[in-house]
């Protein structure tokens, strides 16, 4: 699969993002103004966020009032929660890639 160039570059932050924290994911999105946010998910005890969820509520918290794109790198598929946030935020679907950075269809 060919990406956009844009696309790209979040699965790279998204990659970046969970390797350098040692996390189960990582995510990236794109707002509708082009600005990105990486995040990788959070388990603690009393709190447990995908990093999807992690990565939108930054951009939200930032001013975003959409997302354009929206893309996890793990070894798991995304939840229904983190599918939730992105069609909620405006994006169609979301781009899932493995640990070495292979898109899956």
């Amino acid at each position: 699969m060919t990406l956009d160039p844009e696309d790209s570059k979040l699965i790279t932050l998204a990659r970046a993002s969970r390797a350098r924290s040692g996390s189960a994911e990582g995510a990236a999105v794109r707002d509708e103004t082009g600005r990105t946010y990486s995040a990788t998910n959070v388990a603690l005890t009393s709190l447990t966020l995908s990093a999807v969820q992690v990565a939108a509520a930054m951009a939200i918290s930032s001013g975003a009032r959409s997302l354009e794109a929206v893309a996890l790198v793990s070894e798991d598929a995304p939840s229904a929660a983190d599918e939730a946030v992105a069609a909620e935020l405006g994006v169609k679907s979301l781009l899932v890639a493995g640990p070495d950075g292979t898109v899956r269809g």
